[in-house]
C-alpha cells in the first residue's frame, strides 16, 4: 500500500513540474515576443466581447479553439525561431526561409481565426 501511495505522489509531482515548465514557457514567450503580446491582447478582447454579447456555448467553443490554436502556433513559431538562431547565429538564406514559413503558418491561422471571429460576432450585432 505504501509503495502505491509513494508512486502516486511521485506521479503527481512529475505532473506538477511538467505544468510548471509549460506555464514558464508561455510567460517567457509573453514577456519576450511582441507578436505573442498582440495575440494575447486580441484573445482578451475576444473573450471580453464574448461575455458582453452573451455568445452561445458553441460559439465559445469555436472561439476558444481558434484562440488556443493561434497561441500554440505562435509558441511553436517562437521556438523554431530561437532554435534556428541557436543553430545558425549568422544570417543564412535557408534559416530565413524556415523562419518565414513558421511565421506564415501563424499568419494563416490568425487570419482564418479573425474571419471566424467576425462571422460569429456579426450575428450578435
Amino acid at each position: 500500500m505504501k509503495i502505491k501511495h509513494l508512486y502516486l505522489l511521485v506521479r503527481i509531482e512529475l505532473m506538477r513540474q511538467t505544468f510548471k515548465h509549460a506555464i514558464n514557457g508561455f510567460f517567457a514567450a509573453l514577456k519576450s515576443e511582441r507578436n505573442m503580446k498582440i495575440h494575447v491582447t486580441a484573445a482578451f478582447i475576444v473573450i471580453v466581447l464574448g461575455f458582453y454579447l452573451h455568445i452561445s456555448i458553441i460559439h465559445w467553443a469555436i472561439l476558444l479553439v481558434c484562440i488556443g490554436t493561434v497561441l500554440s502556433a505562435e509558441l511553436l513559431n517562437s521556438s523554431i525561431e530561437k532554435i534556428m538562431d541557436l543553430l545558425h547565429p549568422e544570417n543564412h538564406e535557408k534559416v530565413k526561409i524556415i523562419k518565414d514559413m513558421a511565421a506564415g503558418a501563424v499568419l494563416v491561422l490568425s487570419v482564418v481565426s479573425a474571419i471566424v471571429g467576425v462571422l460569429i460576432f456579426w450575428t450578435y450585432v
